[in-house]
């Protein structure tokens, strides 16, 4: 069953790319994270209540509480930097980029988590490496043009939160109900954003919110909040390696959402890159 949440949290993450490269064209990303995590954490309550382990939170012990602490907060910092890397790059690069953590997640989990690397999972993390190489070298063309290649050091440092949320989150969510786990991360991430926000002394910019990209932000804590509650179930019971595989596979998603809504070209190494990122992600998430 795990395999089911997995792939569902992969679709809502997929199309959650898509909804936050609409939502911070001109919004300042602090703010956008702010009020995403707002949206994420009213749907994640509203989800224990249904499910009914909120009164689990008086049983959760200090071990549990400081993983789960931990992938809030890495959490944060790779939603922040993501939407940096969104804003500046485009989504059929920023994506491949940042998804490429499950080659860091799957050697954080042997090293961390006991998890055996096989010459199948190997194979996999090579070809994911090459994929999301042709993908992102594409890039160089346009950058000598822009100027710009400020996104592909967002997308890098999002990468590293997002592997060091999953090796969190697992740990963290072996002994507490998954939606409340999730939900707990939650509280977490937006106490770290708002304080982002008031450090900065950017509460001013709430006012300035693009009026057109707000409810795309607010779609896009919904389709979050479904994906990361999908993904800490799938995390539960599945192997974290497989898990995080079968998630990653919301790059096809967003890649092909992008080229329709956003008219996103894809040469040769393009398609390409994106093949060898797919066989790659599969080869992780089928045992043979």
């Amino acid at each position: 069953m795990w395999v089911v949440y997995a792939g569902l949290s992969a679709l809502f993450a997929g199309a959650t790319t898509i909804f936050l490269k609409k939502g911070v064209h001109t919004t300042n990303t602090d703010i956008a994270v702010a009020v995403r995590t707002i949206v994420v954490l009213i749907f994640s309550i509203i989800i224990v209540i249904i499910a009914g382990s909120y009164n689990q939170i008086f049983s959760i012990d200090g071990k549990t509480w400081l993983f789960l602490i931990l992938s809030g907060l890495s959490t944060g910092g790779g939603w922040l930097f993501y939407y940096k890397a969104l804003q500046v790059g485009d989504v059929n690069k920023v994506s491949p980029l940042s998804k490429a953590s499950l080659v860091l997640t799957i050697i954080l989990s042997f090293i961390f988590l006991g998890e055996e690397v096989t010459p199948q999972k190997f194979t996999g993390l090579i070809l994911i490496a090459l994929g999301t190489y042709l993908m992102v070298d594409y890039k160089k063309e346009n950058n000598e043009k822009t100027g710009s290649n400020k996104w592909i050091i967002y997308a890098l440092l999002s990468l590293l939160f997002s592997s060091l949320t999953t090796i969190f989150g697992k740990v963290g969510i072996d002994n507490v109900e998954s939606n409340l786990g999730s939900t707990i991360r939650t509280v977490v991430v937006i106490i770290a954003a708002w304080i982002i926000v008031i450090v900065k002394n950017e509460v001013h910019e709430f006012k300035n919110i693009n009026k057109s990209e707000i409810k795309y932000i607010i779609i896009s804590g919904i389709t979050g909040g479904s994906s990361w509650l999908l993904y800490y179930k799938a995390l539960q019971t599945g192997i974290t390696s497989a898990v995080a595989a079968i998630d990653k596979l919301s790059i096809l998603v967003a890649v092909i959402l992008s080229y329709f809504i956003f008219n996103e070209k894809m040469n040769r190494k393009t398609v390409a890159g994106l093949i060898l990122i797919l066989a790659g992600t599969i080869g992780l998430a089928v045992k043979i």
